[in-house]
């Protein structure tokens, strides 16, 4: 009898571990098929986004010319000049620059260990207009020309600068809505600092820093694409290759250094990567508000998961189709006058942040 309920107990203890192991698997299940189906939905939603800009617009052009015009090059002259000239460049540019933004708030989230850190927000896409401003108008006044390069070295400068106050700011504080508070005012001093380098501008300069500084995606070629294509992806493969990093990092800095990870030289590497790829965005499309805080959160709660290797390529999805969309929304809503890429994300982002705000106040 002894025997037989000693057996009893044994099988009763092997029970639970089996009953864990398939919930868990269960689980992971659920979680993987959660996320594929999130990817499914937004490369549908990149493919109509694709169709619907290109087929919108001053010239209407139908669906099957725009499949003539990509995979065969064939049809009207006008029609592959407004194709391959003007609108996909327009569009690859902001799916790029959209993924990048997101993927730099994604990288400031993980640094700061605070969901509302993003690049517009911490007043750093205001550093790197500063900054470019300042180029733009230098080089302008002495009859250069400003390469894509220069543009993006001057943001980068620009952006390291304010990022660098920002990281000052947080070892002193570390209240989310103070260090927000901060970052407001970053944004405020640059800007300030921008409009007067403006005043003293001759007015041709002006027109083309204000048209830069509202924010837009329009008037990208192929040259934009190769460099805008060069930085973003090689801050998203790098980004990639630090997804374990990352992950141990997101549970704190005495696990990560535990787990082998070198927290000075990681901080430095989400810094530079999160810096660059802001400095890409500013210096092509000017300040764009909002992407980088609310495609992180976004993403983050589709896919119910925080995991590196998931959200980083989401966010880089995310990001080039919210873009998408919002650019759509600046061309068509009150066509044929364009709105800035700012105010629409804004419209759309600032909402997410609120909300972000307020969600994390209950929790508290």
């Amino acid at each position: 009898m002894s025997d037989s309920k000693t057996k009893e107990v044994k099988v009763n203890q092997q029970e639970p571990p089996a009953t864990a192991l398939g919930g868990y698997h269960a689980e992971n299940f659920r979680r993987r098929t959660r996320c594929a189906i999130v990817f499914a939905i937004m490369i549908a939603a990149f493919a109509v986004v694709i169709v619907i800009n290109i087929n919108s617009g001053n010239v209407h052009i139908s669906v099957g010319e725009i499949a003539k015009a990509i995979f065969l090059r064939e049809g009207q002259d006008k029609v592959l000049d407004i194709i391959w000239t003007i609108r996909l460049p327009r569009i690859i540019v902001s799916m790029l620059l959209g993924g990048a933004l997101a993927l730099a708030g994604f990288l400031l989230q993980t640094f700061f260990e605070n969901p509302i850190a993003g690049p517009y927000v911490l007043g750093i896409s205001s550093g790197a207009k500063m900054v470019v401003a300042i180029a733009m108008i230098l080089f302008m006044q002495n009859g250069l020309h400003v390469s894509s390069f220069t543009l993006i070295a001057a943001a980068f400068i620009g952006s390291l600068i304010a990022t660098m106050f920002i990281v000052a700011v947080s070892f002193k504080i570390h209240n989310m809505a103070a260090l927000l508070v901060a970052g407001i005012m970053v944004g405020y001093i640059c800007n300030a600092v921008t409009e007067f380098i403006i005043t003293f501008a001759e007015d041709s300069d002006i027109a083309n820093l204000h048209v830069w500084s509202m924010g837009s995606f329009s008037g990208m070629t192929w040259t934009n694409v190769g460099v805008c294509l060069v930085v973003t992806g090689g801050g998203f493969i790098l980004t990639m290759l630090m997804s374990k990093p990352i992950g141990a990092f997101q549970m704190g800095q005495n696990y990560a250094a535990s787990m082998g990870v070198n927290i000075k030289w990681f901080k430095i590497a989400l810094i530079t990567l999160s810096s660059l790829l802001t400095a890409c965005v500013t210096a092509y499309a000017g300040p764009i508000s909002f992407v980088g805080i609310a495609v992180p959160f976004l993403i983050k709660g589709a896919m119910g998961t925080a995991k590196p290797l998931v959200v980083i390529p989401g966010c880089m999805l995310g990001g080039g189709v919210f873009c998408m969309v919002c650019d759509v929304i600046a061309r068509l809503a009150f066509a044929p006058q364009e709105l800035n890429i700012s105010t629409v994300t804004a419209v759309f982002g600032a909402p997410v942040v609120i909300y972000m705000m307020v969600s994390r106040r209950r929790q508290m």
